[in-house]
């Protein structure tokens, strides 16, 4: 009883766990892209997707005359949740599409730039 090192193992009541909080499953289970947020933004706005595997990803934004505006990723990505931020500085107020392509997945949104 007097030292501390047996009392880290012990339980006290009848729980089954040390906390209460819950697991949460961290892998992601399908592709998915998210809304961007903010929207509409001024100037800088955070894309979300999610990878269920490894495959090449390239995210792109387009105007709406379908003009490539920028290249925000364009690299061998593994299964998670990733983030990219979008600074339209130099760009003109208007709806612009942001295009999601891993492996042989393809997902488009759209998001408004007000200035």
């Amino acid at each position: 009883w007097q030292d501390m090192w047996r009392w880290t193992y012990t339980w006290i009541g009848n729980k089954m766990t040390a906390t209460d909080v819950e697991q949460v499953d961290e892998m992601p289970r399908a592709f998915a892209l998210n809304q961007n947020y903010p929207n509409p933004f001024n100037p800088t706005t955070v894309i979300s997707y999610q990878l269920s595997t490894s495959s090449p990803v390239e995210m792109r934004v387009f105007d709406m005359l379908g003009r490539e505006v920028s290249v925000l990723v364009n690299a061998m990505q593994g299964p998670g949740t990733y983030n990219v931020t979008f600074d339209a500085s130099g760009l003109a107020t208007g709806m612009y599409m942001y295009q999601l392509k891993a492996g042989s997945e393809v997902s488009v949104r759209k998001m408004l730039l007000l200035k």
